[in-house]
């Protein structure tokens, strides 16, 4: 049998009157009126269609139906008052698991390094992460958090920056341009072979868009047409290094292979910066305590890198 869930709060009423055996006290107690009391547990005896207490001017008593609900229910109630407790409360340490859906750039360059660091902190917390380069609602595919580039965004979400700002950077092997010699502007591209990137999610080829350097910064939008075409960034960033030809990538992405000199990077007056990578959440409030863990580690990576 199924209870009849309009009985549940006339059933706690009953309980903090049996437990005082007074209507006064439990009153006060719950700070809500004596007549409302009494209404409530009017009421639930005649939806039980039973006495549950033998009232006077002077005193109170259960009746032995009223003392076998109370015996039931008191306890029951008890369990309830603590499991609500425990909702409200802060554990020790963060645990649980965190469904991140992420890019494959951000999770390479952003999370993978700190893979180690952020596990041996809170190891109560465990990570799913779902790479998606396509722009994802988070709510809908079941993930807890999300990370993006801060273009991409959608307004509703509540975002917080976890990188620097980024750049695009065009670059090639020193071989490639001893061959084909250096590009100065954007227009000269069509010269070069320029390696093309298609994403996954639409299909269609990312355009390689640039900003004039003088003060009226127009924009000028190059397709580029090589010898071949790729979906998945790794692949690009081998065949760049090989001396194939030219690719546009993130600046973040080939920063060990411009220091060590396996990349060259050109064109760079015309790639300003935009805004990096950001964690996206439905909302701040409420928000669970594995999941600020992970944000406030993420921030202090993106201040330590800032440094």
């Amino acid at each position: 049998m199924t209870i009849n869930p309009s009985l549940l709060p006339a059933l706690a009423w009953f309980v903090h009157i049996a437990r005082h055996r007074s209507f006064t006290k439990a009153a006060t107690e719950m700070e809500i009126s004596r007549a409302a009391l009494s209404q409530h547990l009017k009421g639930l005896e005649q939806q039980l269609n039973v006495r549950l207490l033998h009232r006077t001017t002077r005193d109170m008593s259960l009746t032995e139906e009223g003392q076998r609900l109370f015996d039931a229910l008191a306890p029951a109630l008890k369990m309830i008052d603590s499991a609500v407790a425990e909702l409200g409360e802060v554990p020790s340490a963060p645990t649980g698991l965190i469904r991140v859906n992420t890019s494959r750039i951000a999770a390479r360059t952003l999370l993978e390094p700190h893979l180690g660091e952020f596990f041996l902190r809170y190891p109560g917390i465990r990570l799913e992460l779902v790479l998606n380069d396509g722009f994802a609602n988070i709510i809908a595919d079941g993930a807890d958090v999300g990370i993006r580039l801060g273009q991409s965004l959608d307004e509703h979400m509540m975002a917080v920056p976890i990188s620097p700002r980024i750049e695009m950077a065009v670059v090639g092997s020193p071989t490639y341009f001893e061959r084909h010699g250096i590009p100065q502007n954007p227009a000269e591209l069509s010269q070069h072979n320029c390696l093309a990137y298609r994403f996954t999610s639409s299909g269609t080829l990312d355009r390689w868009t640039f900003t004039e350097p003088d003060a009226e910064g127009h924009t000028q939008v190059f397709e580029p047409r090589g010898s071949a075409v790729f979906n998945d960034d790794e692949s690009m960033l081998k065949a760049a290094i090989q001396g194939v030809g030219l690719i546009k990538y993130l600046d973040v992405c080939v920063r060990e292979q411009l220091a060590s000199g396996a990349l060259v990077r050109v064109l760079q007056p015309w790639c300003p910066s935009f805004p990096g990578f950001y964690l996206y959440a439905p909302t701040r409030e409420q928000m669970p305590a594995k999941v600020r863990a992970l944000i406030d580690f993420l921030v202090e990576k993106r201040s330590t890198e800032l440094c």
